[in-house]
């Protein structure tokens, strides 16, 4: 068995707009871009990570904003909302903040004892917003949200599914344990201190989602380098058919469909966002791993400008 994952390592979702997308996560949200790059599989589009000040892994909402994107659906299959974790006591400053900013912040709720404030992004995307007393302390120096208020990194996801089973399975042998259940939602923990809740709700009348703008890819689980080929056999002995491990430059990878749809990916926390930028620059250049370096000219020229450049200012 490999050693459990301490939780979620990055989302990436879909999205219409790449400068949209990056007014609302820096100046709105406050993260920090932290790798301008391309869609491996796909080079006419960017792939754009947000996250703390250091790319930590825990805190890295990564998008692919085609141009051309319809919008998506949200439903069964998906990641049906991302959930972000802020200090408690911060969510009236943030349902102010989102207001200003025009994204219309539902009403404040409770789930499971917490806090919640959901929200969408610009594409509809839901997003909610968990206010813990033991957030860990924030790591956005250069953040428009004051540091007090400031996001932390992922609290956790919710995969909305028609049936559970055996998806629960697969994620307590991931190392994650069930900690409360209501009527048609169970939660599931690991011991992280970001990323670690999973939200499982069952939903077999709803329908299934489609993909498109706003609506999530996958969702990557951080794992040790030296665990790879473990948790590839693991996925194998549990008639899932994973990918070989894949080179993303940044973390190396292995995907999974899960057995309702829901597309996983395990990723390493090494070599991390600051093999082939400063910490202080990132975010500020396209970068490309060096086997498209000799594609530079094309693959600029087919992106669209992002207008603004670096991290939250």
């Amino acid at each position: 068995m490999p050693q459990q994952t301490p939780g979620i390592h990055h989302v990436t979702a879909i999205a219409s707009d790449p400068n949209r997308t990056h007014e609302f996560y820096t100046e709105t949200l406050g993260l920090r871009l932290v790798k301008r790059s391309v869609n491996q599989d796909d080079t006419s589009v960017y792939h754009l990570f947000y996250a703390d000040h250091e790319g930590t892994p825990g805190t890295s909402m990564t998008f692919f904003p085609y141009s051309d994107a319809q919008p998506g659906r949200v439903g069964t299959g998906q990641v049906s909302t991302v959930s972000f974790l802020v200090p408690a006591e911060s969510l009236e400053y943030w349902r102010d903040r989102l207001a200003d900013a025009g994204a219309e912040p539902g009403e404040p709720t409770e789930r499971f004892g917490d806090p919640v404030l959901p929200f969408t992004d610009p594409d509809g995307l839901p997003l909610e917003l968990v206010a813990r007393p033991d957030a860990p302390p924030a790591n956005l120096p250069e953040s428009p949200v004051p540091t007090a208020h400031a996001i932390r990194g992922f609290f956790g996801v919710t995969l909305s599914l028609t049936g559970v089973d055996p998806t629960t399975d697969l994620l307590r042998e991931m190392g994650y344990r069930e900690t409360n259940r209501n009527e048609n939602c169970r939660r599931y923990e690991t011991d992280g201190d970001l990323g670690y809740v999973i939200d499982v709700r069952e939903e077999p009348q709803a329908p299934r989602g489609l993909p498109g703008a706003g609506t999530v890819h996958h969702v990557a689980y951080r794992i040790q380098r030296e665990d790879q080929d473990d948790w590839r056999q693991f996925l194998i002995d549990r008639g899932l058919r994973p990918t070989e491990v894949i080179d993303r430059k940044w973390f190396e990878s292995i995907y999974v469909r899960e057995y309702a749809g829901v597309l996983f990916e395990f990723a390493t926390k090494s070599p991390g966002y600051t093999v082939d930028e400063p910490l202080e620059s990132l975010g500020e250049k396209l970068v490309l791993p060096e086997w498209l370096e000799d594609r530079r000219e094309s693959i600029e020229t087919g992106l669209p400008p992002l207008e603004s450049t670096g991290g939250s200012k």
